[in-house]
């Protein structure tokens, strides 16, 4: 058992290399970096992730979504100061996980995480169309056909070899395969050696070469801010993915602490930022990574790359690649989510839209807030129509009335309007047992009803207070008898 085990994450971690190469190289021309900047990023924080994070089987790497907010910065500033932001970016993440604000990805609903993978499965697709180009003009004739040819084979090795044997992991499979059939007929088909060349030494390690000054920390404080933000917040959504995926419980924190540990030793180290790469992580569970070896070896097969193999890696074709990443985008899509469009409620399929659509047209951290925002509104508007209210005369005459629900900032105003502190008799009783008050328009709004009564010459009573609410009103100087 501990042998096949081993294996699987041997073989996982050797497939998902294969696939971060491309990824990292692509990522560092985008944000217009030397590419080893970003395959010392991978490296590193794919191996530290791996060995001391929260989320076995999850890979990490230099990410796209943390190298799009920092182009400005390289344009500007230099390469130097992308180092130095990577640095603090990963000091703010270290420091989020010391605090345990890990746990804040419960407040995610549902709908925003399926939104998030769908949104993230349709840039992983887009992006590989990328490859279908030459410079800026699209392939054509012979180039459109070789290419089109061997990545719907590469897809068909993946979906068709699980069928007979599960020994291999069909994306590794489908890989080597493509390679030595290209090799063998000496296809006219661009390789990954045509994106780049990654052959290269051990990184230098030191500190940025900038001046370490108040108005450096000026420069780059906000950018490692944001960095810190998408970062965190993509890795935590693909370690509840991850989560779901393999029926297992990771840490939270753990990975929050090590991703920012790892991102200050790229920063060190030359390499880029990174967090967690939902497209990788999806290679290396679908290939059987269950474990921390499979990211161990998935970084340090990119350091065999850099330092010794560069010439067999650069053989392998493009198209090989583009169509493992076609599969995982396929894969990663949750097609489940269109069945159940009829049978959510309508405001749960507004929010897995906006988040998928503003995922793929701006950002992922700017999509996630607004699905929060607006789930919460939503969540907001319901609780507050939940407000119910009853009401009778006593036999002393006075008028007693019964809420049930949580009075809260939304639910204010249908509270207030509840009670008729003109018509009613001089002595009212609120019975608060089915009622909660949770924030400070809730405080208010008591102290609202309560001078409305004063200025009718009329009392009112709050009764059947719970421990939690007579405290909280208390604190804020409205005592009332339990």
């Amino acid at each position: 058992m501990i042998s096949s085990r081993l294996r699987a994450d041997l073989l996982a971690g050797l497939t998902t290399s294969f696939a971060l190469v491309p990824e990292c190289i692509a990522f560092a021309l985008v944000a217009h970096l030397h590419p080893l900047m970003g395959l010392y990023g991978a490296i590193i924080i794919c191996t530290v992730t791996a060995l001391f994070g929260g989320r076995p089987g999850m890979i990490s790497g230099a990410a796209g979504s943390m190298a799009v907010v920092v182009v400005a910065l390289v344009v500007q500033h230099g390469a130097a100061y992308l180092l130095a932001t990577v640095l603090l970016s990963g000091a703010l993440m270290l420091l989020f996980g010391l605090l345990r604000l890990g746990q804040l990805v419960r407040m995610v609903p549902h709908p925003v995480m399926l939104g998030f993978v769908n949104g993230l499965a349709l840039i992983i697709g887009k992006a590989q169309f990328e490859h279908f180009k030459q410079g800026e003009h699209w392939l054509g004739g012979q180039a459109l056909l070789w290419m089109a040819g061997l990545v719907a084979l590469t897809m068909a090795i993946v979906y068709v070899l699980p069928r007979f044997t599960r020994a291999v992991p069909p994306a590794l499979a489908a890989i080597v395969g493509v390679g030595l059939l290209t090799t063998w007929l000496e296809a006219p088909t661009r390789t990954l050696g045509d994106m780049a060349h990654i052959a290269g030494g051990l990184p230098d390690w030191s500190l940025p070469a900038v001046p370490w000054t108040l108005e450096t920390l000026h420069i780059i404080a906000p950018y490692a801010a944001l960095m810190a933000l998408v970062g965190l917040m993509e890795t935590l959504l693909t370690h509840n993915l991850t989560d779901e995926i393999t029926q297992s419980q990771g840490d939270t924190n753990r990975e929050c602490m090590a991703l920012g540990v790892a991102n200050m030793a790229s920063g060190l180290a030359g390499g880029m930022g990174g967090c967690a790469m939902i497209g990788q992580t999806m290679i290396n569970l679908d290939s059987g990574g269950r474990g921390r070896l499979s990211g161990v070896v998935a970084g340090l097969m990119i350091l065999m790359f850099v330092l010794f193999l560069s010439p067999v890696i650069e053989r392998i074709p493009l198209a090989a690649l583009v169509g493992v990443m076609f599969v995982v985008a396929i894969e990663t899509f949750s097609w489940a989510s269109l069945k159940q469009l009829n049978k959510v409620p309508a405001h749960d399929v507004v929010v897995i839209a906006a988040v998928t659509v503003v995922t793929v047209l701006t950002d992922l951290a700017t999509a996630v807030l607004c699905g929060i925002v607006i789930a919460a509104l939503s969540f907001a508007w319901q609780h507050a129509r939940e407000l119910r209210a009853e009401h009778h005369l006593a036999p002393d005459g006075s008028k007693h009335y019964r809420l049930q629900g949580t009075l809260f900032f939304a639910s204010v105003t249908p509270f207030l309007q509840r009670f008729d502190p003109a018509a009613d008799p001089s002595r009212a009783v609120l019975d608060c047992q089915h009622l909660s008050f949770v924030d400070h328009s809730a405080i208010e709004a008591l102290r609202t009803l309560q001078a409305r009564y004063a200025r009718a010459g009329k009392r009112l009573e709050v009764v059947n207070l719970s421990q939690r609410c007579s405290v909280l009103l208390s604190r804020a100087g409205l005592r009332f008898e339990r």
